[in-house]
């Protein structure tokens, strides 16, 4: 008996070393799973499918860059073009109300000589000084307008169209003339 005594516990020893192995297999497979479940793995056909979206997406995101700074160039565009139309409003104001005969030519030079830093009322006098044909004289006094004649009946020149058109229609005998003439009484009637 002492060998089967023997046999069985070197099998019981190896046995137990299978199993030990087995726990470890199954450990380091439990490890794996938890590794990959971090990880999925994810087909081909749907990695493909978010590479393209994610390609297209980058672009959307290129194109929308360009898009915002096409529009900060036009807004900064347009900034400088109502600062230069709120420049020449305030000028044209200002010269108008300096008596300015000319008010385009005096706006040109006064806007020529217009710095951001310099004060729009020392521009309009020294265009003023430099310039005076193109200022009323203050010196000069405005004179009234003078009456025109009155105006003329406007009943009395219908009146003579209209005889015209009766005696071309009857002269003539042209229908045409004859729906001028009838055209015009109808005003009358």
């Amino acid at each position: 008996m002492g060998q089967i005594d023997q046999d069985k516990k070197g099998f019981s020893q190896g046995f137990d070393r299978l199993e030990s192995t087995e726990e470890q297999e199954q450990a380091k497979s439990d490890d794996q799973r938890e590794i990959t479940a971090n990880f999925k793995l994810v087909p081909v056909s749907e990695s493909i499918r978010y590479r393209k979206r994610a390609q297209s997406a980058e672009k959307k995101a290129e194109l929308l860059a360009e898009q915002l700074a096409q529009a900060k160039t036009q807004a900064a565009k347009l900034a400088q073009q109502l600062n230069d139309v709120q420049l020449e409003q305030r000028l044209t104001h200002k010269l108008a109300q300096a008596g300015a005969i000319d008010l385009e030519t005096a706006v040109l030079i006064a806007k020529a000589r217009t710095n951001s830093n310099e004060d729009l009322d020392t521009v309009v006098e020294q265009l003023k000084k430099e310039k005076q044909y193109l200022f009323a004289d203050s010196s000069a006094s405005i004179t009234p307008a003078k009456k025109t004649a009155a105006p003329k009946d406007r009943l009395t020149d219908a009146r003579a169209v209209l005889e015209r058109a009766a005696k071309k229609a009857a002269t003539t005998g042209n229908r045409a003339d004859l729906q001028e003439y009838l055209r015009l009484r109808r005003n009358f009637i």
